[in-house]
């Protein structure tokens, strides 16, 4: 039976927690599945997060014994540090075009499906909005059977050109907490943006490396700071 989020919604951290492992096994492949220590760093991102959270330690290893009994994350044993994956689509049963909609929700708020196809560039390369669409609207009139919808299409706020989408995995959404949809970013703000998401995909990548030398020589990594 597939996670049913209507009767265990996840709450914030432990979406926080699967949408990173997520995002980092489609970014930063080489650096996955991740040791708790990398997981932090990518959940207190400051970029690409909405909202910034500051997730610790013993939040983000409940989380995910939570999640774990949930079937969603699995750990990865053959190495000295712990490491975690996720099983979302298995998990979830959804295509792996549909988790990458949902991870994005989760770690970046209410988006609009060109949004939405914006910020997939590096995760899955959709071919126009309308494909983008086509898996939100599945998602969304999603069986009863299969645990009924995961996303919902939000009433079109005041001075917005298009609707966003939310996730119902975290329960159902209380409209009146929504913030307003943001103003329309500059391309010199989305250029700079991405510029830091490219530079923290390299911090993870340089990262799995120490972590690969430091396996063969058999000692153990320091931890790198939490956050970015």
């Amino acid at each position: 039976m597939p996670f049913d989020p209507r009767s265990t919604p996840l709450n914030p951290v432990q979406a926080r927690v699967l949408a990173t492992l997520m995002e980092k096994a489609r970014t930063v492949p080489d650096s996955y599945p991740l040791s708790l220590n990398a997981l932090l760093s990518g959940c207190n991102q400051k970029s690409s997060r909405d909202p910034v959270m500051e997730v610790n330690e013993a939040d983000a290893q409940q989380a995910l014994d939570d999640l774990l009994r949930l079937s969603l994350v699995t750990p990865v044993s053959g190495s000295r540090t712990q490491r975690w994956e996720h099983n979302f689509p298995r998990g979830m049963g959804v295509p792996e075009q549909s988790a990458v909609l949902l991870a994005l929700l989760l770690l970046r708020g209410p988006q609009t499906a060109a949004e939405l196809r914006l910020n997939a560039e590096r995760w899955h390369r959709f071919a126009d909005i309308s494909s983008v669409e086509a898996f939100l609207d599945e998602l969304q009139e999603r069986s009863e059977e299969k645990g009924g919808p995961l996303v919902v299409l939000l009433p079109r706020a005041p001075g917005a050109r298009e609707p966003r989408w939310a996730t119902l995995l975290g329960g159902p959404i209380d409209l009146s907490a929504l913030p307003a949809a943001p103003a329309a970013r500059s391309a010199a703000s989305s250029g700079n943006e991405q510029r830091i998401a490219a530079l923290e995909a390299q911090v993870q990548q340089l990262q799995a490396q120490l972590d690969a030398l430091c396996r063969q020589l058999g000692i153990e990594p320091e931890n790198t700071p939490e956050g970015h």
